[in-house]
């Protein structure tokens, strides 16, 4: 197991995710620093970045597709303007001063 993560290492993280991706990191301060607590406990818990809004499934290879970008994130983004947790967002939603609404959990087939 690595060493643990510091939540400043978390922010750096999602904000590179961002950059490289094209994306923006929700503006609304207390909801992006829930959400890094949670990747970070999740890191330290599990030894990788588990999308802090989704359970484990019981193992890193079982968790893969829910990895923080989670492989539904592009659709997500592409669709609604942000993630399913709405860590990240598209540029264009946040320009337009829209706030993020519960989407359906691609996960579990429910789009």
């Amino acid at each position: 197991m690595m060493g643990n993560k510091t939540i400043e290492q978390t922010i750096i993280f999602t904000q590179m995710v961002a950059n490289k991706q094209g994306w923006a990191l929700n503006p609304d301060k207390a909801f992006y620093e829930t959400l890094v607590e949670g990747l970070t406990k999740n890191y330290n818990r599990y030894g990788y970045f588990l999308c802090p809004c989704r359970d484990t499934e019981g193992s890193r290879e079982a968790d893969k597709p829910a990895l923080c970008p989670c492989i539904w994130s592009r659709p997500d983004i592409a669709e609604y303007g942000h993630c399913y947790c709405a860590l990240y967002l598209s540029r264009e939603f946040v320009a337009a001063g829209k706030a993020p609404q519960p989407i359906p959990d691609r996960r579990f087939g429910e789009v």
